[in-house]
């Protein structure tokens, strides 16, 4: 028998998506390593957070519905899952990170009364908090921190197609055991979901070098997408430029566009003129949402009409003749 993401989440089959959120916030408060120290609790988070990276997805709650855990994971062979496979990418503190943003929801950290009251801040995220000790003794003024060390990752737009992992190297120093400062290197993972923006920020609290007396620097990985030779992106539509000449304008044509992931879209223009300021708009051929990755935005198509050097004097004046004033 496979997982029982229902059951494990404790909501019925019909939920809806706010009825799966509330779940899920409550129940990875609930076990969250940093609060709870059961030794059941880091395995009962993880369960709960891949829970909900299924049933908060419409595709994979879908064939998850469907066939199952096994056709969800590649498992039912020629059950229609059409070679969908998906694996928990195995880290719940991302997933926690990515659903409460920057706001640190453990009011015992910060001065919140009702910490789901407040909107979330979009595009901002925390992997790990730090202890509650230095930020109280940070605020009362005793040790400082120094400003927050900033990274740029160029992600390429397939890589915010699909999602992806990265793993960053960084060195910093730490203050010893015996007072003195030295360097450690570290490893750092992001788990990028589908669909995040240019401008995304992903902060590890206190990563970041270590001075005397000081709170270590937080460091902030700032996403930015690379050049593509193909699209333009533009929040999560993508611009395609078709180049065409100017007699399969004036004549009619058939276009082929190409789709980000694979395939093309064919688009028939035999029968009509196409203009300058022609524009075709493709539904869901864009990126993934990201805050629906389930959902994608869409493809504008627009034309480079390539215009003729130089005409003969024979074709100009065929031109006059036929062409309308």
């Amino acid at each position: 028998m496979g997982k029982d993401y229902y059951e494990i989440l404790g909501i019925s089959k019909n939920a809806t998506d706010d009825e799966i959120k509330k779940a899920y916030r409550k129940l990875a408060l609930q076990y969250h390593p940093d609060k709870n120290k059961s030794p059941k609790a880091e395995e009962k988070f993880k369960e709960v957070a891949e829970a909900y990276e299924v049933l908060s997805d419409k595709k994979k709650r879908d064939i998850y519905d469907t066939y199952g855990e096994d056709g969800l994971k590649g498992g039912a062979g020629s059950h229609g899952t059409a070679g969908f496979t998906y694996t928990f990418h195995g880290d719940p503190r991302a997933t926690f990170a990515q659903f409460f943003g920057n706001t640190n929801p453990f009011q015992s950290f910060f001065d919140i009364e009702d910490p789901f009251e407040n909107d979330m801040v979009p595009n901002t995220f925390m992997f790990g908090f730090p202890g509650s000790q230095n930020i109280r003794a940070h605020r009362q003024g005793r040790i400082s921190q120094d400003p927050p060390v900033e990274h740029e990752i160029f992600l390429t737009l397939e890589e915010v197609l699909h999602g992806c992992i990265k793993k960053m190297k960084i060195q910093k120093k730490v203050l010893l055991a015996n007072g003195k400062l030295g360097r450690e290197e570290k490893m750092l993972q992001i788990n990028v979901q589908p669909g995040w923006k240019a401008g995304t920020k992903i902060t590890f609290p206190q990563e970041g070098d270590q001075g005397f007396n000081k709170i270590p620097a937080d460091i902030i990985f700032i996403i930015r997408d690379k050049t593509h030779n193909i699209f333009k992106r533009e929040g999560s539509d993508l611009r395609y430029t078709a180049k065409i000449s100017l007699k399969q304008a004036l004549c009619g044509c058939i276009v082929n566009i190409p789709i980000i992931g694979g395939g093309q879209e064919v688009l028939n223009y035999r029968s009509d003129i196409i203009r300058p300021q022609t524009v075709r708009r493709l539904a869901g051929k864009g990126l993934p949402l990201p805050k629906e990755p389930s959902r994608r935005g869409d493809l504008i198509v627009t034309f480079d009409i390539r215009f003729p050097e130089v005409l003969s004097g024979q074709v100009k004046k065929i031109l006059e003749e036929k062409l309308p004033s």
